[in-house]
């Protein structure tokens, strides 16, 4: 079993990996503020992509989407609009988006799932 940290990285570098494979250009990782990250930061043609990953070995707690609550989409957009505000992105188009890793069948063969524009 691996810890939480080690999942997550593993899960970025995967993200990441799947991302540049759409055609993202990957522009920051673990973006922190007080009271907020954002896994990866990322450009879709002209939108600015705020990317949080989620990766499970295990349904024990729930499927990966699972853990996107309420409180966790506020912490996000919290995040995603001081970022905005940092580089001076204007009114330009962003957005939140999900990719949810699932190892349950296996380290070799996951199940990566990208949802675009989340929201509540």
């Amino acid at each position: 079993m691996t810890n939480n940290l080690t999942t997550g990285n593993k899960g970025e570098d995967l993200a990441c990996q799947f991302l540049k494979e759409q055609g993202y250009k990957i522009l920051e990782r673990n973006y922190r503020i007080r009271g907020g990250e954002i896994d990866i930061v990322a450009k879709d043609k002209d939108y600015l992509v705020f990317v949080e990953v989620k990766a499970r070995y295990s349904h024990k707690f729930g499927l990966p989407i699972e853990a996107i609550t309420p409180w966790k989409l506020k912490a996000l957009l919290k995040s995603a609009l001081f970022y905005i505000q940092k580089i001076k992105w204007g009114d330009k188009g962003y957005r939140i988006d999900l990719i949810s890793i699932d190892y349950t069948e296996g380290d070799d063969n996951p199940r990566i799932d990208l949802i675009k524009n989340i929201t509540l």
